[in-house]
């Protein structure tokens, strides 16, 4: 699949988040491991090529500060986010649409939103030429923090189903803090 057309997707679920009584779920926040782990994900993207041009963002406090730990590690290579309500508890097909507007000049998106839209997302656009080990661990368990990289050989507008080769599925965790 060489061409110069070919585009990069990452689709990032937020970090942990805390639950605390009488905080309504929107506004609920990254816990002590959340904030460690989101770093971790910024880290890997520069290690390994894969740093986002654009960012769609749910407007959750917890991605919205998942998005702000992986930019603080991308420092002058990141993008602004945009802020998007629809990706608030989206199902498949909804992100999808979002993503399906994203312009063409974009090459390199990070999608950083909710489970299980994110993990069903994944699962759709998977194509039979994926890695398998990294379908197998995306589709058995999709952890706080997990991101899942895909490339795909056309445009957004044209994403649907099958469509993405996933490469890579990343799970990083800080050690746990006794």
């Amino acid at each position: 699949m060489v061409s110069s057309h070919l585009k990069k997707l990452m689709i990032l679920r937020h970090a942990d988040a805390e639950f605390r009584e009488g905080v309504a779920d929107h506004e609920r926040s990254l816990s002590t491991r959340g904030h460690a782990d989101a770093p971790l994900v910024g880290r890997w993207m520069l290690e390994h090529d894969a740093v986002p041009d654009f960012i769609l963002v749910s407007t959750a406090l917890r991605t919205r500060q998942t998005c702000t730990w992986v930019c603080k590690e991308l420092g002058d290579k990141a993008p602004t986010p945009k802020l998007e309500d629809d990706l608030y508890a989206a199902r498949p097909a909804e992100m999808l649409s979002l993503i399906n507007h994203v312009p063409a000049t974009v090459t390199s998106l990070l999608v950083i939103a909710h489970n299980p839209g994110v993990q069903e997302l994944a699962m759709r656009l998977a194509s039979v030429r994926s890695s398998e080990r990294a379908v197998m661990d995306l589709a058995t368990d999709y952890p706080s923090a997990g991101l899942t990289v895909m490339t795909y050989d056309g445009g957004w507008g044209e994403l649907d189903g099958r469509d993405a080769d996933v490469t890579d599925f990343v799970v990083r965790r800080a050690p746990v803090l006794r």
